[in-house]
């Protein structure tokens, strides 16, 4: 196994919240990738977004992940983070990639605020078009996939570390 475990999926799939116990329960560091940003930046997330449109703060999320230097951590990354090439190649390179799946209907329930959460929407998008277009790309950079669907967080928790044994 690789030295960290990188979370990637939709926004509201819990990467942020299973990365919290999954590190805990493992003995490693926690990492929110959007947290690093918002730090290098000195800004929250929908405020980068305003300022530099979805496009804009697509090139900040994929110069800040790509240089983000963890070992022995788990990895929660923005649900955007697939658009971003390097980034998402140096994650690879430092990480075991874990795709936590939800089907669409599921994840509709779970986001009500989603603008509030800083999520990268072009103008016009919904949801089910956001998530229509990165479903592929979670796929492709994905080593590992664990559909979370009717789980909890510590089924989930279970699953993932079900898949490194």
């Amino acid at each position: 196994m690789k030295d960290n475990i990188v979370l990637i999926g939709m926004p509201g799939v819990g990467k942020s919240t299973v990365g919290v116990v999954l590190a805990k329960v493992m003995g490693y560091q926690f990492v929110d990738a959007d947290l690093v940003i918002q730090e290098k930046e000195r800004k929250l997330l929908c405020e980068i977004i305003e300022e530099v449109g979805a496009d804009g703060f697509i090139e900040v999320e994929n110069r800040i992940n790509s240089r983000i230097e963890a070992h022995h951590a788990i990895i929660a990354t923005g649900g955007s983070v697939v658009y971003g090439k390097e980034a998402m190649t140096h994650l690879k390179e430092i990480g075991t990639v874990v795709y936590l799946k939800l089907p669409y209907e599921e994840l509709n329930q779970r986001l009500k605020d989603i603008k509030g959460r800083g999520v990268v929407l072009k103008d016009g998008q919904t949801l089910r078009d956001l998530y229509e277009e990165r479903v592929p790309l979670y796929e492709k950079y994905a080593d590992i996939a664990v559909d979370e669907y009717q789980l909890n967080v510590e089924q989930t928790i279970e699953k993932i570390m079900e898949s490194f044994q």
